[in-house]
């Protein structure tokens, strides 16, 4: 965590606030000295607080505190680049949450090796007038995930299990399925 640095001077020295006839006291001035030397960091700190709020900015000891505190969690084999852009990133995988490009989104973002990623969603959706009667159909809801990876050793699936039962709405089940090489897409012309 953030460490004394010596000699930091106070930004509001507390002898400057003193009535004028005790500013003149030398034994009070040195005595006021103390607080100012433990207030300094208080007060710096306070003056760069958006810089620790910043993910791009924050000091990398307190990038994990600010993991936490927008509901990230933060493997500590990536790299600090890696953790920054996570944390960045936080809302728009929390907004997409449930969605099929926001379980792509995230994979892409936090599971390593990725190339590219394919979510295919039944668009199962059933429903029934009669409350606890049987739900009538055969249309279930159901996520297929294809991801591609230049090698199948190159992806964590433990990591990319856990991403996906993080985003993904829980009473839809998935499959997975990780393809070596770059996704086939239809040219557009």
């Amino acid at each position: 965590m953030r460490g004394m640095v010596e000699g930091l001077p106070s930004a509001v020295p507390l002898s400057a606030g003193l009535p004028a006839v005790l500013q003149e006291d030398a034994f009070l001035r040195r005595f006021l000295l103390a607080f100012d030397d433990a207030l300094a960091p208080v007060f710096t700190t306070l003056d760069g607080l958006d810089s620790y709020l910043n993910p791009r900015l924050a000091p990398e000891d307190f990038l994990d505190w600010l993991a936490d505190w927008v509901g990230v969690r933060l493997d500590e084999s990536w790299s600090t680049a890696r953790r920054r852009d996570v944390v960045a990133h936080a809302a728009a995988i929390h907004r997409g949450r449930g969605t099929v490009p926001g379980v792509a989104d995230a994979i892409r973002l936090a599971v390593g090796g990725v190339l590219d990623v394919e979510v295919e969603d039944s668009g199962g959706a059933t429903w029934s007038s009669t409350p606890g009667a049987e739900l009538p159909g055969r249309a279930a809801a159901m996520l297929h995930i294809r991801v591609y990876a230049a090698a199948r050793e190159d992806v964590n699936i433990r990591r990319l299990e856990g991403i996906v039962n993080a985003v993904k709405p829980a009473h839809v089940p998935h499959t997975l399925e990780i393809v070596p090489g770059v996704a086939p897409y239809a040219d557009d012309s």
